[in-house]
């Protein structure tokens, strides 16, 4: 059975969240402190999000990092890093 790929019709942050308007009007969001490269960037290129390959994929392009909507929605993270001791 194939399952229909989740779109993204918006994204934006706000308050270091990541926030998408999906295409069937449901708004989900997400830490960027889930993924590791948009944990500790600066809030201005933060914010310079784009969507990408018609709403499926989030774009930070100065901070080369892309990240399927689909996996964001599913909650679908990279795993934490564990502390070294």
């Amino acid at each position: 059975m194939e399952t229909e790929e989740t779109v993204a019709a918006r994204c934006w942050i706000e308050n270091r969240r990541v926030w998408l308007e999906l295409a069937d009007q449901r708004q989900v969001s997400f830490p960027a402190s889930k993924y590791p490269l948009l944990a500790n960037a600066p809030e201005p290129l933060l914010k310079k999000v784009s969507l990408r390959l018609n709403g499926r994929a989030l774009r930070w392009e100065e901070l080369d990092e892309d990240i399927w909507v689909d996996d964001a929605v599913r909650g679908n993270f990279p795993p934490a890093r564990e502390l070294a001791a």
